[in-house]
This record gives C-alpha cells, structure tokens and sequence, in this order.
C-alpha cells in the first residue's frame, strides 16, 4: 500500500528532513505533526501521506486509524539547470533539484498474547572442588647424563 509523487519540486534535503519527523509513526499522529510544520515540504508530504491511507482504504480495504507509516523514501528526481546571466557575459548556473517521494504504509499486526508456561526452577548442584591440575615434569635420558 503505497503512493508515490515524482518530480516534486523540492530539493530531497529539504523533503528528508521533514520524512524524518513521521517516519515509524502511526497515520494520524504523522498527519497532524504535518499540519502544524511550517515547511512546504510538510504540506506536500502530507498530501502524499494521505493518497496513500486512500489506496489502503480503497483497494485492500484497510481501517485508517490501524495503519502505520512502514517507510518514507525521499529520493533525487531530475535536475533543471537554469542560468543567471553576470557581467562580461557569463552565466552562473542555477539548480532546480526536484524529488521523488515514495510513501509506505501498513497494518499494524495485532500480536496475540503467548501463554507462558511456568519457568521450571533449576535446583543448584552441588559444586564440586575444582582440583588443581599437577605439573609432571618428564626429563629424558639426555638431559640426566652429566655434561662433559
């Protein structure tokens, strides 16, 4: 379940930093941090945020309030180069950077409760003294033999 807005024009840096702020979050609680940033970025991704929910409703036929946001990517779309004319007759260019905003959402799975069983309590055993290892010391022939 995913929408997805290319040639947005935003820079990606600029659209990132605002993804950051709901990734992992549930749908609702993302669309209202995104309702109070004061950043273009954040009207545009709620936008897509809320294309998203609409696929999720329509076609898999998912609940709003049970839908999270799995993933945000914000990548580099095409770049417009433009020019700013100078003196002499120059140009110094100019960027107009564009994103692609891909947003993921999901179902929250509801985890049933395990049963647990009882930990079974180990009895302690009885430590056994650790013995101390001997040293055998083997001297050949060779090194009995008195030197000459």
């Amino acid at each position: 379940m995913k929408a997805i807005l290319r040639r947005i024009r935003i820079s990606p840096k600029k659209a990132n930093l605002i993804a950051a702020l709901v990734r992992n979050k549930k749908v609702q609680e993302a669309l209202d941090i995104l309702k109070f940033t004061p950043k273009k970025a954040a009207k545009i991704l709620k936008k897509v945020i809320e294309s998203a929910v609409a696929n999720a409703e329509n076609n898999f036929k998912q609940n709003k309030d049970s839908l999270y946001i799995k993933e945000i990517i914000v990548t580099q779309g095409v770049t417009y180069k433009r020019s700013l004319p100078i003196s002499r007759g120059r140009t110094h260019p100019i960027l107009k950077r564009t994103s692609h905003i891909t947003v993921k959402v999901e179902a929250e799975k509801e985890e049933k409760p395990k049963k647990t069983e009882p930990k079974k309590e180990e009895t302690p055993k009885a430590e056994e003294p650790k013995k101390k290892p001997t040293l055998k010391i083997e001297k050949s022939k060779e090194q009995l033999k008195p030197s000459k």
